[in-house]
Protein backbone atom coordinates (compact mmCIF):
# COMPACT_ATOMS: atom_id res chain seq x y z
CA UNK A 1 0.00 0.00 0.00
CA UNK A 2 1.41 3.34 -1.06
CA UNK A 3 1.87 5.83 1.77
CA UNK A 4 -0.02 9.07 1.53
CA UNK A 5 2.32 11.89 0.41
CA UNK A 6 3.02 14.49 3.04
CA UNK A 7 3.42 17.21 0.40
CA UNK A 8 1.03 17.50 -2.53
CA UNK A 9 1.67 20.08 -5.24
CA UNK A 10 -1.17 21.25 -7.45
CA UNK A 11 -0.94 23.53 -10.44
CA UNK A 12 -3.35 26.46 -10.52
CA UNK A 13 -4.12 29.04 -13.16
CA UNK A 14 -1.86 31.63 -11.55
CA UNK A 15 0.71 29.47 -9.76
CA UNK A 16 1.17 26.45 -7.49
CA UNK A 17 -0.49 25.31 -4.28
CA UNK A 18 1.50 23.23 -1.77
CA UNK A 19 -0.87 21.14 0.35
CA UNK A 20 0.98 19.98 3.47
CA UNK A 21 -0.09 17.07 5.66
CA UNK A 22 -1.38 18.34 9.01
CA UNK A 23 -1.07 15.08 11.02
CA UNK A 24 2.54 13.98 10.51
CA UNK A 25 5.60 14.97 12.52
CA UNK A 26 6.90 18.38 11.55
CA UNK A 27 10.42 17.07 10.93
CA UNK A 28 9.03 14.47 8.49
CA UNK A 29 7.11 17.20 6.70
CA UNK A 30 10.24 19.32 6.27
CA UNK A 31 12.20 16.36 4.93
CA UNK A 32 9.57 15.51 2.32
CA UNK A 33 9.36 19.16 1.32
CA UNK A 34 13.12 19.15 0.70
CA UNK A 35 12.86 15.89 -1.23
CA UNK A 36 10.08 17.22 -3.46
CA UNK A 37 12.17 20.22 -4.42
CA UNK A 38 15.40 18.25 -4.86
CA UNK A 39 13.92 15.46 -6.98
CA UNK A 40 12.14 17.71 -9.47
CA UNK A 41 14.73 20.43 -10.19
CA UNK A 42 13.52 20.91 -13.78
CA UNK A 43 10.11 21.91 -12.44
CA UNK A 44 11.36 24.50 -9.97
CA UNK A 45 14.18 26.07 -11.98
CA UNK A 46 12.02 27.67 -14.66
CA UNK A 47 10.15 31.00 -14.84
CA UNK A 48 8.89 32.78 -11.74
CA UNK A 49 5.98 30.97 -10.09
CA UNK A 50 3.61 32.19 -7.35
CA UNK A 51 3.18 29.70 -4.50
CA UNK A 52 0.43 29.41 -1.87
CA UNK A 53 1.20 27.06 1.02
CA UNK A 54 -1.74 25.44 2.83
CA UNK A 55 -1.07 23.94 6.27
CA UNK A 56 -4.52 22.43 6.77
CA UNK A 57 -5.42 22.06 10.45
CA UNK A 58 -1.79 22.34 11.55
CA UNK A 59 -1.00 25.28 13.82
CA UNK A 60 2.58 26.28 13.08
CA UNK A 61 4.72 28.53 15.25
CA UNK A 62 6.53 31.43 13.62
CA UNK A 63 9.82 29.52 13.81
CA UNK A 64 8.28 26.56 11.97
CA UNK A 65 6.86 28.82 9.28
CA UNK A 66 10.29 30.36 8.84
CA UNK A 67 11.84 26.90 8.38
CA UNK A 68 9.33 26.05 5.65
CA UNK A 69 9.82 29.37 3.91
CA UNK A 70 13.60 29.02 3.97
CA UNK A 71 13.34 25.65 2.22
CA UNK A 72 11.00 27.00 -0.45
CA UNK A 73 13.06 30.12 -1.03
CA UNK A 74 16.10 28.05 -1.95
CA UNK A 75 14.43 27.77 -5.32
CA UNK A 76 14.90 31.21 -6.81
CA UNK A 77 11.86 31.01 -9.08
CA UNK A 78 9.34 30.43 -6.28
CA UNK A 79 7.57 33.57 -5.05
CA UNK A 80 5.77 32.72 -1.81
CA UNK A 81 2.44 34.52 -1.87
CA UNK A 82 0.85 33.06 1.27
CA UNK A 83 1.39 30.51 4.01
CA UNK A 84 -1.66 29.86 6.14
CA UNK A 85 -3.58 27.27 8.12
CA UNK A 86 -7.33 26.70 8.31
CA UNK A 87 -7.23 28.47 11.68
CA UNK A 88 -5.59 31.54 10.11
CA UNK A 89 -8.26 31.73 7.41
CA UNK A 90 -11.08 31.30 9.93
CA UNK A 91 -9.60 33.93 12.23
CA UNK A 92 -9.27 36.46 9.41
CA UNK A 93 -12.81 35.79 8.20
CA UNK A 94 -14.22 36.27 11.69
CA UNK A 95 -11.98 39.18 12.57
CA UNK A 96 -12.83 41.60 9.78
CA UNK A 97 -16.25 41.82 8.18
CA UNK A 98 -17.57 44.78 6.24
CA UNK A 99 -21.25 45.56 5.80
CA UNK A 100 -22.20 47.14 2.46
CA UNK A 101 -24.93 49.75 2.06
CA UNK A 102 -25.97 51.86 -0.94
CA UNK A 103 -27.82 55.13 -1.33
CA UNK A 104 -27.28 58.79 -0.52
CA UNK A 105 -27.01 60.60 2.80
CA UNK A 106 -28.65 63.99 2.34
CA UNK A 107 -28.45 67.11 4.50
CA UNK A 108 -30.01 66.47 7.89
CA UNK A 109 -29.82 62.68 7.57
CA UNK A 110 -27.72 60.43 9.81
CA UNK A 111 -26.65 56.91 8.83
CA UNK A 112 -25.50 54.73 11.73
CA UNK A 113 -23.91 51.29 11.65
CA UNK A 114 -22.38 49.00 14.26
CA UNK A 115 -19.22 47.56 12.69
CA UNK A 116 -17.19 48.28 9.56
CA UNK A 117 -19.13 49.98 6.77
CA UNK A 118 -18.69 50.18 3.00
CA UNK A 119 -21.08 52.85 1.71
CA UNK A 120 -21.69 52.99 -2.04
CA UNK A 121 -22.96 56.51 -2.62
CA UNK A 122 -22.47 60.13 -1.62
CA UNK A 123 -22.59 61.83 1.76
CA UNK A 124 -23.78 65.37 1.06
CA UNK A 125 -22.98 68.50 3.10
CA UNK A 126 -25.09 68.41 6.26
CA UNK A 127 -25.29 64.62 6.14
CA UNK A 128 -23.57 62.38 8.66
CA UNK A 129 -22.32 58.80 8.60
CA UNK A 130 -21.41 57.12 11.90
CA UNK A 131 -19.85 53.72 12.51
CA UNK A 132 -18.24 51.87 15.41
CA UNK A 133 -15.61 50.55 12.97
CA UNK A 134 -14.05 51.74 9.72
CA UNK A 135 -15.91 53.80 7.10
CA UNK A 136 -15.26 53.41 3.37
CA UNK A 137 -17.23 55.69 1.05
CA UNK A 138 -17.20 54.74 -2.62
CA UNK A 139 -18.46 58.13 -3.65
CA UNK A 140 -18.15 61.73 -2.49
CA UNK A 141 -17.72 62.45 1.21
CA UNK A 142 -18.82 66.07 1.62
CA UNK A 143 -20.56 65.77 4.96
CA UNK A 144 -19.45 64.49 8.36
CA UNK A 145 -18.01 61.03 9.04
CA UNK A 146 -17.42 59.59 12.52
CA UNK A 147 -15.58 56.25 12.65
CA UNK A 148 -14.72 54.31 15.82
CA UNK A 149 -17.57 56.05 17.61
CA UNK A 150 -17.23 53.76 20.65
CA UNK A 151 -13.60 54.74 21.14
CA UNK A 152 -11.74 52.68 18.50
CA UNK A 153 -8.76 54.93 17.74
CA UNK A 154 -7.44 52.51 15.11
CA UNK A 155 -10.44 53.07 12.82
CA UNK A 156 -10.03 54.75 9.42
CA UNK A 157 -12.23 56.84 7.13
CA UNK A 158 -11.75 56.59 3.36
CA UNK A 159 -13.56 58.11 0.39
CA UNK A 160 -13.25 58.27 -3.37
CA UNK A 161 -13.77 62.05 -3.26
CA UNK A 162 -12.43 63.37 0.02
CA UNK A 163 -14.04 66.75 0.82
CA UNK A 164 -15.56 66.30 4.31
CA UNK A 165 -17.15 69.00 6.41
CA UNK A 166 -15.74 67.29 9.48
CA UNK A 167 -14.06 64.01 10.39
CA UNK A 168 -14.04 62.24 13.71
CA UNK A 169 -12.25 59.08 14.75
CA UNK A 170 -13.05 58.04 18.32
CA UNK A 171 -12.72 61.34 20.24
CA UNK A 172 -10.33 63.03 17.80
CA UNK A 173 -11.88 65.75 15.63
CA UNK A 174 -10.40 66.93 12.34
CA UNK A 175 -9.18 70.38 11.50
CA UNK A 176 -11.62 73.04 10.15
CA UNK A 177 -13.01 72.28 6.67
CA UNK A 178 -11.40 75.35 5.07
CA UNK A 179 -8.00 73.77 5.77
CA UNK A 180 -8.69 70.64 3.73
CA UNK A 181 -7.88 72.38 0.51
CA UNK A 182 -9.05 71.23 -2.91
CA UNK A 183 -10.37 67.65 -3.03
CA UNK A 184 -7.97 65.28 -4.75
CA UNK A 185 -8.83 63.02 -7.67
CA UNK A 186 -7.33 59.97 -5.93
CA UNK A 187 -8.93 58.11 -3.05
CA UNK A 188 -7.71 59.16 0.39
CA UNK A 189 -8.17 58.02 3.96
CA UNK A 190 -7.94 59.52 7.44
CA UNK A 191 -6.40 57.89 10.50
CA UNK A 192 -5.01 58.84 13.89
CA UNK A 193 -1.27 59.06 14.49
CA UNK A 194 0.15 60.35 17.77
CA UNK A 195 -3.27 61.67 18.71
CA UNK A 196 -3.63 63.75 15.55
CA UNK A 197 -5.79 63.26 12.46
CA UNK A 198 -3.69 62.44 9.40
CA UNK A 199 -4.62 62.12 5.71
CA UNK A 200 -2.90 59.94 3.12
CA UNK A 201 -3.48 58.24 -0.23
CA UNK A 202 -5.39 54.96 -0.05
CA UNK A 203 -2.34 53.18 -1.50
CA UNK A 204 -0.66 53.77 1.88
CA UNK A 205 -3.43 52.11 3.89
CA UNK A 206 -1.35 48.94 4.35
CA UNK A 207 1.17 50.91 6.39
CA UNK A 208 -1.51 51.83 8.92
CA UNK A 209 -3.82 48.82 8.88
CA UNK A 210 -2.15 45.58 7.86
CA UNK A 211 -5.26 43.58 8.80
CA UNK A 212 -7.41 44.93 5.97
CA UNK A 213 -5.06 44.71 3.01
CA UNK A 214 -6.17 42.44 0.17
CA UNK A 215 -2.77 40.98 -0.63
CA UNK A 216 -0.81 39.26 2.08
CA UNK A 217 2.76 38.39 1.21
CA UNK A 218 5.18 36.46 3.35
Amino acid sequence: MTAKPLVTIKGMKDGLVFLLDDQCEFTDLLQELRDKLDHTPHFFDGPLVYVDVKLGARTAADEQKTEMLNILRQRGNLLIRSLESDADVKKEAQGYRVHTMTGMVRSGQVLRHDGHLLFLGDVNPGGMIISSGDIFVFGALRGTAHAGVDGETGAVIAASLFAPTQLRIADVISRPPDEWGVAQAHMEFAYIHDGMMQIDKISQLHRVRKDITLFKGV
